[in-house]
């Protein structure tokens, strides 16, 4: 009978650590987590930003004639 509550005990004091580990694993994970939602804002925003840099440059080229313009887009399909 002492045996077994002092397996009993043993398992328990087991069981808390593990708890305490994946606690602190968690909260760890979370906070990772965080930081790599505020990272991917981040890059979201320069993609934004380059994006519109972009299509700055490009609206400042003059327009290809419509017959180049097609042959462009041929080429892009195939």
């Amino acid at each position: 009978m002492i045996s077994e509550f002092h397996q009993l005990s043993e398992k328990i004091g087991q069981l808390a650590e593990l708890t305490h580990t994946l606690r602190r694993e968690n909260a760890q994970l979370r906070l990772r987590t965080t930081g790599l939602q505020s990272e991917n804002e981040e890059l979201k925003q320069r993609i934004s930003e380059a994006h519109q840099r972009v299509a700055a440059l490009l609206e400042k080229f003059p327009a290809l004639p419509q017959e180049l313009s097609q042959e462009s887009q041929d080429r892009e399909l195939t």
